[in-house]
């Protein structure tokens, strides 16, 4: 994958090994914002993020998707990629996750847009889904402001340590997709 631009000047680039630093102080700055919606967020450390970089290198090397950096003034404020690609189905699932001091800018919107496009334009995909937590209202508007389908409620989908917690789905098709 290329440096996608964005538009205000942000940008998404392929997250690297280098990355840990950065990424493991911007998620320790951030962990009591993305622990209601991250399972993952609650134990993070450097060297589960520096495990997940290096998944993240391979799964690009493999042509399954990429994970992405969403950059704004040089710095990282957030991530948001492919949870791999189904081939046979043409369909992938978009993650993400922004720093709480980045929010209200469109700054993720815009992340998720360009990474729409990238999916059905570059890899000719027929399905984008989208997944959240019921009560993540941010998450959930992004997919709505998009023109994402809520297509249902997955029941216990996400386990959350020793419980498991419900997602809202959402998805869109190649064809309901504005090209530009």
């Amino acid at each position: 994958m290329k440096r996608l631009e964005l538009k205000g000047g942000a940008e998404l680039r392929p997250l690297s090994e280098a990355d840990n630093s950065e990424l493991s102080a911007l998620i320790e700055a951030n962990r009591e914002h993305l622990r209601p919606w991250m399972p993952w967020a609650a134990d993070q450390t450097p060297e589960r993020t520096l495990a997940f970089l290096r998944q993240a290198v391979r799964q690009e090397l493999a042509n399954d998707g990429f994970q992405a950096a969403l950059r704004v003034d040089g710095r990282i404020a957030g991530v948001a990629g492919y949870h791999g690609i189904d081939r046979q189905n043409a369909t992938t699932t978009l993650g993400y996750w922004l720093a709480a001091s980045y929010e209200g800018r469109g700054l993720m919107t815009a992340a998720v847009e360009r990474l729409v496009s990238y999916a059905f334009e570059e890899w000719r995909l027929h399905r984008v889904e989208l997944r959240a937590a019921p009560a993540n209202v941010r998450s959930r508007a992004i997919a709505e402001r998009l023109g994402f389908r809520e297509e249902g409620r997955l029941r216990e989908a996400e386990r959350f340590g020793e419980e498991f917690r419900d997602l809202v789905l959402y998805s869109v098709l190649a064809q309901e997709w504005p090209q530009d």
